[in-house]
C-alpha cells in the first residue's frame, strides 16, 4: 500500500494538515481497498500547532519509508526549518521518495535546498516573500500547483485538494481520483475561473518531458486554426501516441488542452485590455464570436462579458 507521511512542524497550519490526512485516508480503489495509509510525523510526540496540541503517533524516521511526503504549511513563513527535519526531508529524498507540500509549506521545503532552481507555487500574499527568501526559486503566483515529478508545490487553501487529487490520479488513474473528487465535493480539475484570483491551469507537465516544447509551441500558435493532425506533426508522432502521452501527462487531451488554453489567455486579455469580446475571440483562434461564447461560458461558467466586469 502507498504510505503518505503528512509532516508536522511547530505552528503547522490545521487546514493544511487535515486536507492530506482526509482526502488520501477516503481513496479507495476498485475493489474496496484503502489507496493509502496515511502517517502523521513529527520530530516530538508534542506539537504546538495555535489553537490546539497535537499528538504525533510516528518520528522523523518513519519519513524514510514513506511514498510520499507532504509538507503542510507553518504559520510563521520565516521560522528555520529544524535541522532533524531538514536532514530527514533531504535523506527521503535522496531516496526517491515524492515530496509535495501544501500552500506556504513551500517555505520549509525550499529551505531544504530541494526544489532549488525548479519552478513552484505558493499562496499568492506569500509568493513575493518566497522569491525574496529563495531567489534560486522561479516562483509562479499564478497556478493551483507546480509538478516537477518528485518535487510537487500548490498554492493556497483549496489547491492543496487539487495537488492530492493530482497526485491520486498519477498513483491510481483517473477513475479512482474521480471517485476521491467526489467524496471531497470537488471536481477533478477544476475549470477556468480564477487560481488564487487568477486563472486555473492544468499542472504542467514535467520538466524535461516530451510534450514541454509541444506545449510551448501550442501557446505560442493559439489564434491558428488547429486540428489534431497539426499537433501530432509538430510532435513528429502517431495521433494515437499523442493522445495517449497528453493523458499520461496532463490528464487530458491535446484538443481540451489547447481549448483550456485559449480560455485562460482569452480571460487574461479580458482582464488587462479594452479589446472587444469579438477581437478577443479571433486572436486566442475561436472561429466565431458565438463560438468563442459558447466555449467561454461552458468553462468558465460565466460569459466573458460577466468575467470581465468581475476581473478587470
Amino acid at each position: 500500500m502507498h504510505t503518505v507521511a503528512v509532516l508536522a512542524l511547530d505552528q503547522v497550519i490545521p487546514f493544511d494538515l487535515s486536507t492530506p490526512i482526509e482526502v488520501f485516508n477516503r481513496t479507495r480503489l476498485p475493489d474496496g481497498r484503502p489507496g493509502y495509509q496515511v502517517r502523521i510525523c513529527a520530530e516530538r510526540d508534542e506539537i504546538d500547532a495555535g489553537t490546539f496540541t497535537l499528538r504525533a503517533p510516528w518520528g522523523l524516521k518513519a519519513l524514510e519509508h514513506a511514498d510520499t511526503i507532504v509538507v503542510p504549511g507553518v504559520n510563521d513563513l520565516t521560522a528555520p526549518l529544524p535541522p532533524a527535519a531538514r536532514d530527514a526531508l533531504r535523506a527521503a529524498a535522496t531516496g526517491g521518495t515524492r515530496i509535495a507540500s501544501l500552500c506556504v509549506g513551500t517555505f520549509p521545503l525550499a529551505a531544504t535546498g530541494l526544489l532549488d532552481g525548479l519552478r513552484v507555487t505558493t499562496h499568492w500574499r506569500a509568493a513575493e516573500l518566497l522569491a525574496a527568501h529563495h531567489p534560486s526559486l522561479d516562483v509562479d503566483p499564478d497556478v493551483l500547483y507546480v509538478d516537477n515529478g518528485q518535487f510537487l508545490t500548490s498554492a493556497g487553501a483549496a489547491a492543496g485538494l487539487d495537488l492530492c487529487l493530482h497526485m491520486i490520479r498519477r498513483d491510481y488513474g483517473s477513475a479512482v481520483a474521480a471517485d476521491a473528487a467526489r467524496l471531497s465535493v470537488m471536481p477533478l480539475e477544476r475549470e477556468g475561473g480564477q487560481a488564487q484570483f487568477i486563472v486555473a491551469d492544468h499542472a504542467p507537465a514535467p520538466r524535461g518531458s516530451d510534450l514541454e516544447q509541444l506545449l510551448t509551441w501550442l501557446r505560442d500558435n493559439l489564434s491558428r486554426d488547429l486540428a489534431l493532425a497539426d499537433i501530432s506533426a509538430q510532435s513528429g508522432t502517431s495521433t494515437r501516441t499523442l493522445i495517449r502521452r497528453f493523458r499520461d501527462q496532463t490528464g487530458t487531451t491535446p484538443l481540451q488542452w489547447l481549448h483550456r488554453a485559449r480560455i485562460r489567455q482569452a480571460q487574461h486579455l479580458l482582464e488587462t485590455t479594452d479589446h472587444s469580446v469579438e477581437r478577443i475571440g479571433s486572436q486566442v483562434g475561436f472561429g466565431s464570436p458565438t463560438t468563442f461564447r459558447d466555449r467561454f461560458k461552458r468553462t468558465t461558467g460565466v460569459s466573458p462579458q460577466t468575467y470581465r466586469r468581475t476581473f478587470s
